[in-house]
């Protein structure tokens, strides 16, 4: 676009306009004047009004880990089916857990009935009190068991978390469901608003703050681009976390990337409602400050060329 823009001041505003002669001084100076031009112009709109071509579309999701572990016995749910806070999501095998917790209970009377004895005992002055005590210790230990126990078995049934549904399941009866962190059985997708997040450079953070009118375009829905704002300027990168480890922080040039800061988009334009965009969809946004406002044209013409390059995409 800039060398079409080019040559169009070139032949047409110099030469065409003011009637000059083509020879070796005035070819040169038109076309190096387009280039200054033409390059402050650019670098005006890219400051004041930046462009991500890296925007996604994210919703939260839970990984769903039991409480306990144990064979699958039943996973009575559907796959993208709307789920409601505390629908059943699968049943693990509790027979196991609920016959500990019976037998438990059973040792649970015992220890009372020992406790009233050793309390009996000792108000005949046949009994000590240290007996009362062991037996005292006794019942609570179990109680607290029989706690613990009664719980797994209310987790052998394992809920949904709200609102949403299960995408992606594998999960089928006579599987076993671990009660490991870094292996879940299901993935649940909420059904919240989901966050449009772009990512721009860190040298136009200072043009880019809430409230600044936004566009953004996806590469599932080539030649529209979606109006909205900017709903918040996120204070943090990656490339900025520090977690506890036994190596110190250094200098990496090499290793480290300069990160780009995450902006909220939040899509304000009601054509946007008809389209159903899955989690993770790919796109590019635009940020239009109040400084500079005459070149915003510019941005606006790139963005929508962008749109309409999605409309070609490899034939197989």
């Amino acid at each position: 676009m800039e060398v079409l823009l080019i040559l169009t001041y070139s032949a047409i505003c110099i030469f065409k306009v003011f009637k000059l002669p083509l020879n070796k001084w005035t070819v040169p100076t038109a076309v190096l004047g387009g280039i200054i031009l033409l390059g402050a112009i650019m670098v005006t709109m890219n400051y004041n009004h930046p462009y991500s071509e890296v925007a996604r579309k994210y919703v939260p999701t839970t990984p769903i880990v039991p409480e306990v572990s144990g064979h699958v016995v039943d996973v009575p749910i559907k796959a993208n089916h709307p789920l409601e806070p505390g629908e059943i999501l699968f049943q693990i095998d509790a027979a196991p857990f609920v016959a500990k917790r019976d037998a438990l209970r059973t040792q649970l009377s015992a220890a009372e009935e020992d406790l009233d004895r050793a309390q009996t005992l000792r108000k005949r002055g046949v009994g000590s009190e240290r007996d009362v005590d062991r037996a005292r210790s006794e019942m609570e230990r179990l109680e607290g068991e029989l706690e613990v126990a009664s719980f797994h078995v209310e987790e052998t049934t394992v809920r949904a978390p709200g609102h949403g549904y299960v995408t992606q399941l594998i999960l089928h009866p006579g599987m076993r469901a671990v009660s490991l962190p870094l292996q879940p059985s299901m993935v649940f997708v909420h059904d919240q608003d989901a966050r449009y997040v772009a990512f721009f450079w860190q040298n136009n953070v200072l043009r880019i703050e809430p409230g600044l009118e936004a566009e953004i375009a996806f590469d599932a829905i080539p030649g529209k681009v979606f109006t909205g704002k900017v709903e918040e300027v996120l204070p943090m990168m990656a490339e900025g976390q520090l977690k506890p480890s036994g190596t110190l922080i250094t200098v990496n040039p090499y290793a480290e990337a300069a990160g780009r800061v995450p902006v909220i988009i939040s899509i304000s334009d009601p054509r946007f409602e008809a389209y159903q965009l899955p989690g993770g969809a790919f796109g590019q946004a635009a940020v239009y400050s109040e400084h500079a406002h005459h070149v915003a044209i510019i941005r606006r013409m790139l963005l929508r060329m962008s749109s309409w390059m999605s409309f070609l995409f490899p034939f197989h």
